[in-house]
């Protein structure tokens, strides 16, 4: 069986103790790469996130602007037009799977951060790390949030242009600890951060690999770790998958993550995740 993880969020609340973690995608754009377009009406957004939640989502992940490589950036105001609604329409719902839900925000905007955490987000989860919006750290600080920490190289815009490193897994590492530091110094509690290595975010088909045959070693930082890569197009690489048919490929590599200790999964598919973790815990050598 998996060692149990717990992971705090804003106000103190503790996600867990859980083997596993499971984020609902609930995509309010139009141009997502999995799913762009179908919920970017508020009622649709916030049934989508009922199913995610009523599937076994612990956490509903609403997102405004998609950051699929060369996406275009959304406005503040566009941003907050989308997400704000569906943050304050999902937190009056009521779940009664095992562990409390919760609402995340994927932005990196610090206006969207601090306009949806006190609407009833706990939890801001970044691809940025800060970087595209720096008055975030500031937000942070202030509100405290459950973090997800994710490393990207540049933008979406420009990311996957021609993505380099000469070690990938020792540079996040890196990343990680240098960005830490910025957080704790900023009041972000440590143990309300978790770490993302950013699959697709400025790397190559080999770097991804080579990120998820290596997820021990940001373990190593002693805090819980996140996987998203959910259909995502390394699977056409590695085993020919297109788009729209990349399910197998995901449950495949999810389970064995979930088997290896990562403990929080960013899925478009919360009831096949679900099920595929419980068998990876229960198949699990400890």
């Amino acid at each position: 069986m998996l060692s149990p993880v717990s992971w705090e969020i804003m106000g103190g609340r503790s996600l867990g103790p859980a083997p596993f973690l499971v984020f609902g995608i609930v995509n309010v754009t139009p141009d997502s790469f999995h799913d762009g377009g179908q919920y970017l009406q508020h009622d649709k957004a916030v049934a989508h996130g009922r199913a995610q939640a009523e599937a076994g989502a612990h956490v509903l992940d609403v997102g405004g602007e998609s950051s699929r490589p060369f996406a275009d950036p959304v406005s503040l105001e566009e941003e907050l037009a989308r997400v704000v609604p569906v943050v304050e329409g999902l937190r009056s719902l009521r779940c009664t799977n095992g562990l409390p839900w919760a609402v995340s925000v994927d932005t990196y905007k610090a206006g969207t951060a601090a306009a949806v955490l006190d609407a009833g987000a706990e939890i801001i989860n970044d691809i940025s790390a800060c970087t595209f919006d720096p008055a975030l750290l500031d937000v942070l600080g202030q509100y405290k949030p459950g973090y997800v920490l994710m490393h990207s190289l540049g933008k979406p815009t420009e990311m996957q242009k021609a993505p380099r490193y000469g070690d990938v897994v020792e540079e996040i590492l890196d990343f990680f600890e240098k960005k830490l530091k910025e957080l704790v110094s900023a009041g972000v509690p440590e143990r309300r951060i978790m770490l993302d290595p950013g699959v697709g975010f400025g790397k190559t088909l080999e770097h991804n690999v080579t990120i998820l045959k290596n997820m021990e070693r940001f373990a190593s930082l002693g805090l819980p770790l996140m996987a998203g890569i959910s259909n995502k197009s390394m699977f056409e690489g590695l085993c020919g998958a297109p788009a729209g048919h990349r399910q197998n490929a995901t449950q495949a590599a999810t389970a064995i993550l979930g088997a290896r200790g990562v403990f929080a999964h960013r899925v478009h598919d919360v009831g096949m995740t679900v099920e595929s973790l419980k068998v990876a815990e229960a198949l699990s050598v400890v």
